[in-house]
């Protein structure tokens, strides 16, 4: 028998099963390409999810900082804004209650760089300020007090 009518009907089905099996293989490399490129953008987004994250936490540390209490008064003083006195209150019927007055700010000494200070706020019940504030009493030498051990040393930043 010729051998030649056999192979040339086997040859469409082999030319079929190699390109299929072409087509599958360039399809899983698209597909491979295609998770790779996926994988990247991911670990990209993350890098910068993590560089946002932080970025943000370090605002919100400088926010915390500078909504601190002594560094709100601190501002506050380097505007020349001083602490008011007693208030006083406008009824709806337009009497006044309490004793309205102008803010004044009371002498401070010079710290000495070693001095440790508590911020000293009016109380609500205190009354307002006299116009002049009584002379300190004279001292024969420098006196240091400690102070409580129960206080805790506020940080102070000179020149901001």
């Amino acid at each position: 028998m010729p051998s030649g009518p056999s192979t040339a009907a086997r040859t469409p089905f082999v030319l079929l099963v190699v390109v299929l099996l072409g087509g599958g293989l360039i399809s899983l490399l698209l597909l491979n390409s295609a998770l790779n490129q996926g994988s990247f953008k991911l670990s990209e987004l993350k890098r910068k999810t993590t560089e946002l994250t932080d970025e943000q936490q370090a605002l919100q540390r400088d926010v915390d900082n500078r909504s601190a209490p002594g560094a709100l008064e601190r501002r506050a003083r380097e505007l020349g804004m001083v602490p008011g006195g007693s208030p006083a209150f406008l009824d709806p019927d337009g009497t006044v209650r309490g004793v309205p007055g102008e803010a004044t700010a009371l002498p401070s000494p010079a710290p000495s760089p070693m001095e440790i200070r508590k911020p000293v706020l009016p109380s609500p019940t205190a009354s307002p300020a006299p116009a002049t504030a009584p002379a300190p009493a004279p001292t024969t030498g420098p006196t240091t007090e400690p102070s409580p051990p129960s206080a805790k040393p506020t940080p102070t930043t000179p020149g901001r």
